[in-house]
């Protein structure tokens, strides 16, 4: 670019049109207000999501009641028949399955239940477990040990 090819951006050295100065003026009488009414006032805006006295768009929307309580805890399942997909050396531990991404948040826990069979003595580390599934591994020769 040379010093011939540069102009003057139109915008930025324009004046801005002073309004309301007289009829001799350009804008005179109503300085492009157009004629009384609220908007025609000094101050006499409204705010952006005004609806000219329809009931607010943020009013006739459903709201969302209640709460979700961060620290809720939230039970992950094994059942018997899933166990030896976690079984190392013939135990399953909480930090294992940890490792695993069985459990992916810290408030999450283990609750063992007794849906399926079980074979081999297992020995499982969980928060909780159903009677039932503590009774099918202790008949298997497995314990189960609950970890607060």
């Amino acid at each position: 670019m040379r010093l011939d090819q540069m102009t003057y951006r139109t915008k930025v050295s324009a004046r801005r049109k002073r309004v309301g100065r007289g009829n001799a003026g350009d804008a005179g009488t109503t300085a492009g207000r157009g004629s009384k009414g609220q908007r025609a006032r000094a101050g006499g805006r409204l705010h952006p999501r005004f609806e000219g006295g329809q009931t607010p768009f943020s009013q006739r929307i459903p709201k969302q009641r209640g709460f979700k309580r961060k620290e809720k805890v939230i039970f992950k399942i094994i059942n018997l028949n899933q166990l030896y997909r976690f079984a190392e050396e013939g135990k399953v531990t909480i930090e294992r399955l940890r490792k695993r991404s069985f459990l992916k948040r810290s408030r999450e826990r283990v609750k063992l239940l007794g849906e399926g069979e079980i074979k081999e003595p297992v020995s499982v580390e969980a928060h909780a477990a159903s009677q039932s599934a503590i009774k099918k591994i202790e008949a298997a020769g497995g314990k189960v040990v609950i970890v607060s």
